[in-house]
């Protein structure tokens, strides 16, 4: 499949839809290959920008797809339209609806105790035939002990998974598979940040409503606003410099 690339201040997304997206994962399973699914937000793309080693993860990533409408909304405003936003949720749940008809095996890593487990048996009640060969709520701090990680890698390689979806939070995640996945050799590493918790019942989310107008980051602000404050009205912010100084040079460059 030849993927359409959309250059958005200089992070390569994937221009494609959940249905083109999940055609060519499928392909990404049968090579067997280990490698890398990413979601791009504003707060990825600021990392992306501002940290060599995400960028280096993000441009090794076998696909990078848009999961936040504000990066919808300037890519329109580049005259570089991107087909459709993808949550990581609901690409999940796609994904695990395919891989019960397809008869593939997913592995889910990350969430809180018991968060993961509950996770595994609200999919496999949403996509019947499902096979989950494993779940495993990794220790505060696991990154940082070798046993741990070797226990971890050893686990999903005898697992025998064909997908794997990781919800740690951003770089963590993004990180973990970066560094791992050619020693527990899974084809197809998701980073889905809080999609195992939504699914697992460990995170509330946003309305439909607030997800179509892009206003999921509001609504998790409005539930952990001493978190996030920051976060979303200070760092975040600096997404529209970067936008400008953006625009103004590929108007220079007459690419706009």
């Amino acid at each position: 499949m030849n993927k359409k690339k959309v250059n958005f201040l200089g992070v390569q997304i994937d221009n494609m839809t959940s249905d083109e997206i999940i055609s060519y994962i499928d392909s990404l399973v049968e090579q067997g290959k280990p490698c890398q699914i990413v979601g791009v937000n504003v707060d990825q793309v600021l990392r992306v920008l501002n940290d060599k080693y995400s960028k280096e993860i993000f441009e090794n990533a076998s696909l990078v797809f848009t999961d936040g409408k504000p990066i919808m909304w300037m890519a329109k405003w580049l005259k570089r339209p991107i087909v459709e936003k993808v949550s990581g949720p609901d690409l999940m749940l796609k994904l695990c609806q395919h891989a019960a008809e397809k008869n593939q095996s997913i592995f889910l890593l990350g969430a809180g105790p018991g968060v993961a487990e509950k996770a595994a048996e609200n999919l496999k009640k949403s996509c019947p035939g499902l096979v989950v060969s494993g779940v495993y709520s990794p220790p505060f701090g696991f990154e940082k002990d070798q046993a741990e990680m070797e226990k971890i890698n050893k686990m999903l390689l005898e697992s025998g998974a064909d997908q794997l979806f990781v919800g740690m939070g951003s770089p963590k995640q993004d990180i973990f598979i970066y560094e791992n996945m050619e020693k527990y050799q899974i084809p197809v590493s998701y980073s889905m940040g809080a999609a195992i918790d939504f699914f697992g019942g460990g995170a509330k989310r946003a309305p439909e409503w607030m997800s179509n107008m892009g206003l999921e980051w509001f609504h998790r602000f409005i539930h952990n606003p001493k978190r996030l404050f920051k976060r979303y009205f200070v760092d975040d912010m600096k997404i529209f410099g970067h936008f400008m100084r953006f625009r103004k040079e590929e108007k220079k460059a007459g690419r706009l």
